[in-house]
């Protein structure tokens, strides 16, 4: 399975949209496109994990290099997750209270 990012502008927010899975051969991929976007001066970013079937460790770690590198801007790096599997990942992690994580796209674009 491969990974899929769709990047879009909303309400002063770079979007990414995820697709696949997110392991040790794609997580560069999600990396790059993080760092392109803080590099192009993006700094409130929200990840919409809805159409990822498979994260691993490496694919959580580029999340909070993504995170710190916005931080560093005194921007922000938000998640949409409904996905059980996967928010059982953030809880047993501790990064569900690292990240704000939203279950819809709608109220994070709001926020």
């Amino acid at each position: 399975m491969d990974l899929t990012l769709a990047t879009r502008e909303e309400d002063g927010r770079a979007i990414v949209a995820v697709g696949g899975e997110i392991d040790v051969y794609t997580a560069p991929k999600l990396r790059d496109q993080i760092t392109e976007l803080v590099g192009a001066g993006s700094y409130n970013i929200v990840i919409d994990l809805e159409a990822v079937e498979f994260l691993d460790s490496t694919g959580l770690g580029v999340l909070v290099g993504g995170l710190k590198k916005v931080r560093a801007h005194d921007g922000s790096l938000e998640l949409v997750c409904s996905q059980e599997r996967l928010l059982k990942i953030f809880r047993i992690t501790g990064l569900a209270k690292v990240f704000v994580i939203h279950d819809s796209l709608d109220p994070s674009v709001a926020s």
